[in-house]
């Protein structure tokens, strides 16, 4: 008696090999697939129920091919397909509803147990831009199954040890919560179990990928987009600014790259603007080309350097005596 799973992936196989070229013999479909032609025989009678023309001719030169069809037949992928193409369109989500419309309707139309697997992509990516560069799916894949089925995951991931002033890889240990994609790269928002605290990790700098079996249960968790944005625009950098711009908060978000500033809007007329450098002087001058009317809020310091530079400019523009 066949296995149910085996005759799924045969028949699978089966329609691939059809697709690939005109006429295959069935002598020549049972030695790539390893069968009898009489089980190559029933494995077409199952494409043709599910609406694939699959024509037969007898004499030299026949044989089976895969003919025109007037239906549309129900989608068949295979596991590493479904993937491969789940985050192809999740690469391109970002750029616009079409590949999120796409996104949906590949869920209705895949087997329940490819399905999930699409779903497990789905449903554990958020973006707060487009346009990123797509990773190794089958890194993706493990942290997003990791993410569905809330077990633990682990990775060597980069650090500088500040007493010794060398850099290496430590080995992590997360209860992964969100994938998030930015504008140019894949993030993992995640628990870390180590630091007792919520972190980002690029996930391109991760190496050696792999899911635990301990499940955990859910910490309550923040705005995983919003949270990654912020991290990646402002907490990384040695210092940190908060403005209130006298411009919509559309406006701004238009001048100001995503991975660059958090802009969260205060009324109709105003938004706040939260951003890092390793130097104030750059966030201050990046807001001032802006072109609109902005306070700062924090940190106090930064009001004074304003003064400073206000200066400084003031007297660039007056005649050398």
């Amino acid at each position: 008696m066949e296995d149910g799973r085996g005759t799924t992936e045969r028949v699978l196989t089966l329609l691939g090999l059809l697709q690939q070229r005109a006429v295959w013999t069935g002598p020549e479909l049972g030695e790539r697939l390893g069968v009898t032609p009489r089980t190559i025989r029933r494995d077409i009678e199952r494409l043709r129920s599910l609406g694939y023309p699959v024509e037969a001719s007898n004499g030299v030169g026949g044989g089976y091919q895969l003919g025109p069809g007037q239906d549309m037949p129900p989608l068949l992928f295979d596991d590493e397909e479904a993937i491969a193409t789940a985050v192809s369109l999740l690469a391109g989500a970002g750029d616009g509803d079409a590949a999120l419309r796409a996104l949906t309707k590949l869920d209705r139309v895949l087997p329940i147990r490819l399905r999930h697997e699409v779903r497990a992509l789905s449903g554990s990516v958020v973006s707060f831009d487009g346009g990123r560069t797509p990773l190794d799916s089958e890194v993706l894949m493990t942290l997003a199954r990791a993410c569905r089925d809330e077990v633990e995951a682990g990775f060597d991931y980069p650090t500088s040890e500040a007493s010794s002033g060398s850099s290496g890889l430590m080995r992590r240990r997360v209860e992964p919560y969100r994938l998030v994609a930015s504008a140019r790269r894949w993030y993992l928002l995640a628990y870390d179990l180590d630091r007792d605290d919520w972190r980002t990790f690029r996930v391109d700098r991760m190496t050696d990928v792999s899911a635990r079996s301990w499940r955990f249960r859910p910490r309550p968790a923040p705005d995983a987009a919003a949270y990654v944005q912020e991290n990646v625009a402002s907490r990384v950098y040695a210092h940190q600014a908060r403005f209130l711009v006298h411009a919509p908060a559309d406006t701004v978000r238009a001048q100001i790259s995503a991975s660059a500033a958090v802009v969260r809007p205060r009324g109709v007329s105003r938004c706040e603007v939260l951003s890092g450098a390793a130097n104030l002087d750059v966030v201050l001058m990046h807001v001032v080309l802006l072109g609109h009317s902005f306070e700062v809020l924090d940190p106090p310091e930064l009001g004074e350097r304003c003064r400073v530079l206000g200066e400084r400019l003031l007297g660039a523009s007056l005649p050398c005596s």
